[in-house]
C-alpha cells in the first residue's frame, strides 16, 4: 500500500504560533479515532505536503495572510494545493484568512478589532448562519446565534472570480464575513471555537492584545467564558464533527 493511501485518514495541522494549538479539535479526533500530525511553524518546522493526509487543518497566529515572509507564501502554497487537490481543509482565525487569500479574496483591515467574548458595545459576540450556511454540513444541528471567540484584528473580502468559488456561511453586524466556504469542501471560521480552559488561560497570560485588556478585562474574559462555557463547547464539537463527517 502507498504512503498516501496508508495515511488518508490522517489529519494535518499546521499550527502557526505555539499558544494557539487545536485544542478540542484535538480532543474530538482522538474521540472520533482520527490520528492526526502537528506541525509548529512557528518554530521553523516543515509544512508538509497535505496531499499524503486525508484533510488540512490550519489554526490561528498574529501573523497576516498579507506578509510577503518566507513562512506565510510557503503557507499559501501548501493551502493552494489542497485546493487544487480537494482536499477537506478547517481553517481557524488566520486559518481562514490565508484560505481565501489562497482562493483569490482579499485580507484587509478588520473595521475594529474584535477580542474577547464581548463586542465594542458589551454585547457578546455571536455569528448567524446565512440561507447557505443553514443548509450546510458543518452546520448540521445548529441554529444559532452562536456564541463565539474572537481575537483579531484582519478580515476578509471575497471576490466572485474567487477560484473555487467563496459562499459566505455566517456572518455578524460589525464584522459581517464570518465562516466562510471555498469550493466543495474548504472551511473557514473567523471566531475561535476551539478554546478551553486551559488554553484561554495561556492566552490571557501570552497573548497581547488579552493582556492589553488589563486585569478587569482579563476578569470579564474569565467570567463570560464561564457563563458561555457549556454552550461555546457543544457548538465547538459540533462544528468539529461536522466537519470530520465530511470525511467520513
Amino acid at each position: 500500500m502507498s504512503t498516501v493511501e496508508e495515511n488518508k485518514a490522517e489529519i494535518l495541522i499546521a499550527t502557526n504560533i505555539s499558544r494557539e494549538g487545536p485544542a478540542t479539535i484535538a480532543t474530538v479526533l482522538q474521540e472520533r479515532g482520527f490520528s492526526s500530525t502537528v506541525v509548529n511553524l512557528e518554530v521553523g518546522e516543515i509544512f508538509p505536503s497535505p496531499r499524503n493526509y486525508g484533510a488540512l487543518i490550519v489554526m490561528g497566529g498574529p501573523d497576516s495572510a498579507n506578509d510577503p515572509t518566507p513562512k506565510m507564501q510557503h503557507e499559501l502554497a501548501r493551502i493552494r494545493e489542497a485546493l487544487d487537490a480537494n482536499i477537506p481543509y478547517l481553517g481557524v482565525c488566520l486559518g481562514m484568512q490565508t484560505l481565501v487569500k489562497a482562493a483569490g479574496g482579499d485580507v484587509v483591515k478588520s473595521p475594529c478589532k474584535e477580542i474577547g467574548f464581548r463586542d465594542p458595545e458589551d454585547k457578546f459576540f455571536a455569528i448567524h448562519l446565512t440561507p447557505e450556511g443553514r443548509k450546510d454540513p458543518l452546520f448540521a444541528g445548529l441554529a444559532g446565534p452562536l456564541p463565539v471567540f474572537h481575537l483579531h484584528g484582519e478580515t476578509v473580502e471575497l471576490h466572485s472570480e474567487m477560484n473555487p468559488q467563496a459562499t459566505l456561511l455566517a456572518t455578524a453586524e460589525v464584522v459581517p464575513n464570518q465562516v466562510v466556504k471555498v469550493g466543495d469542501n474548504a472551511y473557514g471560521l473567523q471566531g475561535h471555537f476551539e478554546l478551553t480552559s486551559q488554553l484561554l488561560e495561556r492566552w490571557l497570560h501570552e497573548d497581547p492584545d488579552l493582556l492589553n485588556l488589563g486585569e478587569r478585562g482579563i476578569e470579564q474574559v474569565r467570567a463570560d467564558f464561564q457563563k458561555l462555557q457549556e454552550e461555546y463547547t457543544q457548538t465547538g464539537r459540533t462544528i468539529f464533527n461536522n466537519f470530520l463527517n465530511l470525511l467520513s
